[in-house]
């Protein structure tokens, strides 16, 4: 066989070899624009959404293909220092308008609330009643806290009697105001640093009276963070400076771009009690930064001595 002969075979090898590995199931490649009526997170999340069925923009778009990026494991005799802290994410602040955005195409078309709420309905997360996971809650059951209770009106009849109405309200994502964190902040001796690691994350809604005022707000449910990282990962959060740059909602809570305040923690609390408990008004806020500063102080301790 002569020189030019076996270059040809090689070459007709390299590109068998590549086709078989850009192939994707279905007849997609990897970096194709697939089906216009879903999102590359592989469907949307609110019912209302409608995708738009020609290119909307001047940039051709690839698949956004992100990935999980798993925890560093934490040895036990790695951990120099650790304390608990539960923390609330209120979504009217600026920092945390990410929160209420409405949606698109790679946010999957609705608010971050929707996202939990999808993967609940489709069995992809389970509802916790508490945050040590310890009551299982069905999902129909989660949709029944959302549901507002149904008006009821009467109608009279033509015969002169009078019939009652019941008329069923939609939930309101919008009422979704609070998020509650719980984690743990541990000094890891075999990275030199400290780290957050999120536990749980439980959804506030809010409840009004009749007359629209604010009332309180009460927990839907808890979720166990690392069941719901696969679910951020495919989601992506609004950029308010560059419509180009999109980190998923994994990025979002691992790099900490959210603003809370703490509500609890073990810091010499043997009641574990939260600090509106024992404190009112401006005073729960200075608290919760006196925790944080304690948090600070003990990693500069630990690097110094």
């Amino acid at each position: 066989m002569g020189v030019f002969n076996k270059t040809r075979l090689i070459f007709t090898g390299i590109l068998i070899t590549a086709g078989a590995a850009i192939a994707q199931p279905g007849g997609q490649s990897a970096i194709g624009v697939g089906d216009p009526n879903t999102n590359s997170a592989g469907g949307y999340v609110n019912n209302s959404w409608k995708p738009s069925l020609r290119k909307d923009g001047a940039v051709d778009i690839v698949e956004h293909n992100n990935y999980l990026t798993p925890w560093q494991p934490i040895r036990e005799a790695d951990v120099l220092w650790k304390k608990r802290v539960w923390m609330e994410i209120d979504t009217r602040q600026k920092q945390n308008f990410a929160f209420r955005y409405a949606g698109d195409e790679e946010s999957g078309g609705g608010m971050y609330i929707e996202i939990l709420i999808d993967a609940i309905k489709n069995g992809k997360v389970t509802a916790f009643s508490d945050d040590r996971f310890s009551v299982q809650m069905d999902a129909n059951d989660v949709l029944k806290l959302l549901s507002p209770p149904p008006d009821t009106t009467y109608r009279e009849r033509v015969d002169g009697t009078t019939e009652m109405i019941v008329v069923k309200k939609d939930w309101n994502p919008e009422t979704i105001t609070k998020y509650r964190l719980k984690e743990d902040v541990i000094f890891d001796k075999n990275v030199g640093r400290m780290v957050h690691r999120i536990i749980g994350i439980a959804p506030y809604k809010d409840i009004l009276n009749e007359d629209n005022t604010y009332r309180g707000s009460t927990r839907l449910f808890w979720l166990h963070y690392e069941d719901i990282r696969p679910i951020n990962v495919k989601y992506e959060v609004y950029n308010p400076e560059n419509d180009v740059f999109r980190m998923t909602w994994d990025d979002f809570f691992e790099k900490r771009h959210f603003s809370s305040y703490v509500l609890k923690s073990t810091f010499d609390n043997i009641l574990q009690e939260d600090i509106s408990n024992s404190k009112k008004g401006i005073d729960k806020m200075y608290e919760s930064e006196d925790i944080k500063d304690k948090i600070f102080n003990k990693e500069h301790d630990l690097w110094v001595y």
